[in-house]
Parts: structure tokens; sequence; C-alpha cells
């Protein structure tokens, strides 16, 4: 009997060593040990990488970050930040350096000679060959050129100040009438997507477009970003694909029931799939569907999910410091003693005059990191700060 339980406890503390001693260092083997020096020895050069571990075969350390997503997201950056101001990692199915200090970030996002563009598997395949992330620098500058000419300038943002203020109050009506605590951030990705969506795809009133539905799409595109490229049933990168081929068959049939309608009847309100559709570069070359539908999803998603932790943190801010939520309270409130009383609704003019509430922005987003983070993939070897 003795003898079985020395064979259990050795058979388990063998488990153990192999899972641990063995499992664990395959990355640090692979591509610390093998690849570094292969390179090494055909670039007859090799450079010290960054202290840090590689995690697990293949899943790397995407366990311990999603775990810190769930909860507290700044907690798995700044665990290293606290070490140092790099780190190897192994996330999304890559070996990756993480870059904290902002001297080192603003040399790696700046250089573009030896660094590009270079997102995940699941992002690239999630938002599309034609998004912003996939394509050439020179397509990014004409591409960018396109989709933000019929949304700049003054003109332009007059044509949605009184959208977002209808969609705002109704949304604090809705919030205030409330019997129970809610979870704002919750009720504010709600307000953005609704804003976002009505700006973008929905500002025709027969648009016909399924808020509820597409929001719920949009779910489980997001959670499939923050994923491994695991594209088998149960997998959030599964899902997300799922809900993208919807999206863009939602998106396609949306565009063609526009071109159908065109000359039907003379529109007096164009959201930016139609100023997009209508958009042209100096050779009068149009945005192809597939450029206007990668765009528009990136856009959505982004767009709702930045600006709704834009305004928590903004809340939590003002909230932590009363005079300054006093002074920006102050600001409004001479606005709206100053506005004619034929005047209904915000106006440009008045987004003007609130020149505290735009420095109260602008230091939220100094102080606040409203993406996880940016990505880079470097071309060649590179040294950095060693």
């Amino acid at each position: 009997m003795d003898s079985l339980w020395l064979i259990l406890v050795g058979a388990l503390l063998g488990g153990y060593a192999f899972v641990f001693g063995f499992l664990r260092r395959v990355n640090e083997w692979y591509y610390v040990g093998f690849r570094v020096q292969l390179q090494g020895k055909k670039n007859n050069m090799q450079y010290p990488l960054p202290p840090g571990d590689l995690g697990w075969p293949f899943l790397g350390n995407m366990f311990t970050f999603l775990k810190a997503f769930k909860s507290d997201p700044d907690s798995f950056i700044n665990n290293l930040v606290s070490r140092t101001g790099m780190y190897r990692s192994h996330l999304f199915g890559s070996p990756s350096i993480i870059v904290c200090s902002p001297e080192t970030c603003r040399k790696v996002l700046t250089n573009e000679e030896q660094f590009r563009l270079g997102y995940p598997a699941s992002t690239m395949a999630l938002v599309g060959k034609r998004s912003f992330h996939g394509i050439s620098n020179a397509e990014h500058k004409r591409l960018r050129r396109l989709t933000t000419s019929p949304i700049n300038g003054h003109e332009a943002l007059s044509m949605y100040i009184a959208i977002i203020e209808g969609i705002a109050v109704k949304h604090l009506e809705d919030m205030s009438s409330m019997n129970s605590p809610c979870e704002f951030l919750r009720e504010m990705r709600k307000f953005a997507f609704e804003v976002f969506t009505t700006i973008f795809i929905a500002s025709d009133d027969d648009s016909h477009v399924d808020l509820g539905l597409v929001q719920d799409l949009y779910t489980h595109l997001n959670r499939g970003m923050k994923s491994l490229a695991i594209n088998l049933p149960g997998f959030a990168f599964h899902k997300a694909l799922k809900a993208r081929k919807k999206l863009t068959k939602l998106l396609q049939a949306l565009m063609d029931r526009k071109r159908r309608n065109k000359n039907m009847k003379t529109k007096t309100k164009k959201d930016m799939m139609d100023l997009l559709m209508e958009v042209k570069d100096e050779e009068g070359k149009q945005l192809e569907d597939e450029d206007i539908i990668d765009i528009l999803l990136i856009f959505l998603l982004a767009g709702h999910e930045s600006s709704a932790h834009g305004v928590l943190w903004t809340i939590i801010y003002l909230i932590d410091h009363p005079h300054v939520l006093h002074r920006a309270k102050k600001e409004q409130e001479e606005i709206l003693e100053a506005r004619p009383s034929t005047q209904k609704g915000l106006n440009f003019k008045e987004i003007k005059q609130m020149e505290y509430l735009s420095k109260v922005i602008d230091e939220m987003l100094r102080r606040t990191s409203i993406s996880f983070a940016n990505f880079r993939q470097a071309k060649l070897d590179v040294n950095i700060n060693g």
C-alpha cells in the first residue's frame, strides 16, 4: 500500500515537473533559443531580448491576459511597467514585445522605416482585407483622405448635432426613469452605438436597421478581436466570424437598397454610407463596396467602444474633482442662459463656446488609454534602448 502511494506521489511530481519544467519552456526554447541563435548566425549579429516570459506552447500568455482583461485590463500592463519598460510575451498566437514607457512607445510608433502596422491574425480576419489595418501605407493615406473628407468641417459636423442631441436626451431620460442601479458603461455603449449607427448607416427613416441585432453581432465581433484565431465551434473567434458574415450581408443589402431608391426620391439627410458611396478621388475613382463595408465595420466597432469609454472616464474624473465639475457645469449653464428663446436645441456655435469642457475632454484623453494597445510589426531586427 505504501509503495502505491509512493508511485502515485512520484507520478504527480513527475507530471508537475513535465508540465512546468518542460512544456512551460517550449516557447522560450523555440523562439529565444533556437530561432534567435539561428537568426543571429545568419545576420552575423544578435540583439538581446527584453526580460519576460513566453508562456505556454501556442497559447502563450493569453489566459493571463484575458483574465486581467475581464476584471482589470490595466493590471496586465501595469504589472509589466512596474518591472521594466519593455517585456517579452506571447499574445494572440505570436511572440511579442510589450512596450510601456512613453519614450519607447514614441520611438516605435514614429519609426516607419523599421516598423509597419501589424495586427493579430484574429483582428486581420475580422476587420477585412480593405480596412485600414490590412493595406499599404499609400492606400491607407488615400482611404483615410476619402473617408474623412465627408465628416470633417463645420458643415459636416453641424449635420449630426441634432441627431446626437436627440439620442442623448432619449437615453438620459431612459436612465433617469430606471428603478434600479444600472451599469453606466453598458448604457454608454448603447448610446454611442445608436449614435454611430444612425450617423453611419441609418439616417433614413426607411433604412430598416435592427439596432438590437446589429449591436448583438458587434458584441460577438468585439470579443473575437481579443481572442486567439481558433475557428472551431464554441470559440469566440468562430462566433465573431459568423457575426462578421451576417454584418457584411446586412451592410451589402443596405447599400443595394440605397442604390435602388436613389432615383426614386431626393434625400434631405445623408448618412456616412451615402457619402462614401458618392465620394471620388483625384482620378474620379469611387470606393468599391468591399472598401465601404470594411471601413464601416471597423468605424462602427472602434467608434462606439472608444466613445463609450471616453464618456465613462470623463464622468469618473469629474466626480473625483468636484471643482472641475462645478466649473464645467457653470459654463454649460451660461451657454443655456444666453440662448435665444426661439432657438431649439444645441448648435455648432454653442459647442465652440464650450472651451473649458473641451479642456476637460483633452485632459481625459491625455490621462486615459482608450485603446488597450497599438500594434506594430518589426520589418527587421531592431535595437531599442540596447
